[in-house]
């Protein structure tokens, strides 16, 4: 997993509430259970115009030009900001992994649903919750000037807007160890992997007939 450290990224305001899990990648797409591949699909009933399935080339599918990520102003933006119990609906982890792919590293937000909110710190994206009155003046200051960026200094726990006003957020110290070393629950385990070897070797000693 790729570590989170400081990100200056630019900003896609979506201004919707209650975005579920099947708006961010829908069910036909999760028959794959690869980790890559889920961007172009990001959002994809809002994206396009047509129904997307598995397999179609997306280079040649009809965009809605209302629809912010198709707007030019927000292209590579790696900070997604949105509204309250974002990633409700069901507990598929195939969401942050599509947000991820995308290009997006952290989203702002008042609220989320909790399942999709732990699956973030799980694939390496920063969810951060700050007061809906704050996010009201991200939305604002984002519409009002092409090009708006943040700063978020995971370790210092704080988000920097351009002209410099800072605000905390709070994350549990533990997730945030992980999200700063780049630690998924694989990595977290090969952590002690000297110690797994040395404990399959005494099994493999005190029960040889469980090996055979």
């Amino acid at each position: 997993m790729e570590k989170f450290t400081l990100l200056h990224g630019l900003v896609a305001p979506l201004d919707r509430a209650n975005v579920d899990t099947d708006a961010i990648i829908p069910k036909q797409f999760l028959k794959s259970i690869k980790r890559t591949g889920f961007g172009p699909n990001l959002f994809d009933e809002w994206r396009y115009l047509d129904h997307g399935e598995p397999g179609m080339d997306n280079s040649h599918r009809p965009l809605n030009p209302d629809f912010v990520l198709n707007q030019a102003r927000y292209q590579g933006a790696q900070v997604l900001l949105a509204r309250e119990n974002f990633g409700c609906g069901s507990s598929r982890e195939h969401a942050p992994w599509a947000l991820e792919d995308y290009g997006f590293r952290a989203i702002i937000a008042p609220s989320y649903a909790d399942i999709f909110y732990n699956n973030c710190f799980k694939n390496g994206l920063l969810p951060i919750v700050l007061e809906a009155a704050v996010v009201d003046q991200l939305f604002r200051e984002a519409a009002a000037s092409e090009g708006y960026q943040l700063t978020v200094d995971l370790a210092a726990q704080t988000v920097v807007t351009p002209s410099g006003q800072s605000v905390s957020f709070k994350v549990d110290e533990f997730r945030k160890y992980c999200l700063l070393n780049g630690l998924d629950d694989i990595g977290l385990t090969l952590m002690n992997v000297d110690k797994i070897k040395t404990y399959e070797a005494r099994r493999r000693t005190e029960a040889p007939w469980l090996f055979n």
